[in-house]
């Protein structure tokens, strides 16, 4: 199992569950942040860091956001071949005008 980052996360990239990850598996793609879950160990520090409830254990992600599950696995594999996007510090937010913190 993983953690999945899902729609919530567009354009808001609060990135507080950054901060907390014990084993840097966060990547930050061009609207939202993904996790790879090959890297992911299941701790699940992220998710209740995360402000606008974008983060869901693998088997409890909602249905209308099961896409998510194989787009982080897709999208962070891309970015790491590609150098690109690990991140492993809390950076600036960068919220956009959906963002809607709990």
């Amino acid at each position: 199992m993983t953690y999945v980052v899902v729609e919530n996360c567009i354009k808001c990239k609060y990135m507080d569950c950054v901060e907390v990850c014990p084993v840097d598996c966060f990547y930050e793609g061009e609207n939202m942040l993904v996790i790879h879950p090959d890297e992911c160990i299941d701790c699940g520090v992220c998710e209740p860091e995360c402000p606008v409830e974008a983060i869901f254990a693998e088997a409890n992600v909602p249905a209308q956001w099961q896409s998510y599950t194989p787009m982080n696995a897709e999208k962070s594999a891309a970015l790491k071949g590609a150098g690109e996007g690990h991140i492993t510090e809390k950076g600036d937010a960068k919220e956009g005008p959906q963002c809607k913190k709990k």
